[in-house]
């Protein structure tokens, strides 16, 4: 009995030792595998982040912590101080993840409004330059400008076997046409709903200024980077201006200008290369 006990006192001895040398061992080989990899300083979310938090109000809630190279994030942040402490979060953070600035927005994109009664909403993607530069906001009104490429039209009339007798009519058959290129105001005082965009670079365009007999510095007033990627811009619309939508948005181009409710509407016309130069009243 004796020589049993000492025998499996020495068998669970020697599986610990095992243990603990297999986790020496993964543990060795795994800092010999990262010792050579370069590391990167970027902010780690250190704690739950709700969406809608801003950045000056992340405080502790965020850390910075040292990643390999290659698993850094394309938008990482590494510097708080490049960021716009008004930006927030525009989705949940967890625990563990790493600080995007593609996911720190304006808190005006997160905001919605109502949709009138008897309206619908449609959302189109727009480059900036095609909605403002992307000053657009929930609750603004837009004004719809839709430009069209040359279509391809026929005329009536139907092909036809030649005929053999000489006294039967000539029929000639139409060629198909093409149309203008076209532009035209079509929409007036649309409400934007929601917009959705990301400015992934919120650094702020400043000038100093200093002479030789001052050590002071002036600061021009801060400019925005301009949106880089594409706007989801959703609209409340009638029926039949979500058709017209939709057809633009396949067939053709979205212009949008930010259109207040003392906008003049009047003078439109389907503008044409014959009535591009004529002057107009402002």
């Amino acid at each position: 009995m004796k020589r049993q006990v000492i025998g499996i006192t020495i068998a669970v001895v020697l599986a610990v030792a095992g243990t603990f040398a297999l986790i020496s061992y993964v543990k060795s080989a795994k800092d010999d595998a990262v010792k050579d990899e370069q590391l990167t300083q970027v902010y780690v979310v250190s704690d739950d982040i709700a969406k809608g938090t801003s950045v000056a109000d992340m405080g502790d809630r965020v850390a910075l912590t040292d990643v390999p190279q290659r698993l850094v994030a394309p938008s990482a942040v590494t510097d708080l101080a490049t960021l716009d402490e008004a930006f927030v979060a525009s989705l949940d953070l967890q625990r563990g993840e790493q600080l995007l600035e593609n996911r720190l927005v304006d808190p005006r994109t997160l905001v919605r409004v109502d949709v009138p009664d008897g309206l619908q909403e449609i959302t189109i993607a727009l480059s900036p330059e095609r909605a403002v530069g992307g000053e657009l906001f929930a609750g603004d009104t837009v004004g719809v400008l839709f430009s069209f490429d040359p279509f391809q039209t026929s005329t009536a009339g139907a092909a036809v076997e030649p005929s053999t007798d000489p006294n039967a009519p000539v029929v000639t058959v139409a060629a198909p046409t093409m149309t203008p290129n076209t532009t035209h105001f079509t929409l007036h005082k649309v409400l934007v709903t929601a917009i959705q965009f990301s400015r992934v670079d919120t650094e702020r365009a400043a000038e100093v200024q200093s002479d030789d007999e001052s050590t002071d510095t002036t600061l021009d007033p801060t400019v925005a980077e301009a949106p880089a990627a594409q706007l989801l811009i959703t609209l409340a619309v009638s029926a039949p201006e979500a058709e017209q939508l939709v057809f633009a948005s396949e067939f053709g181009f979205i212009w949008l200008t930010a259109e207040g409710s003392d906008a003049a509407e009047e003078g439109t016309r389907i503008l044409t290369l014959d009535g591009v130069y004529v002057t107009v009243p402002r």
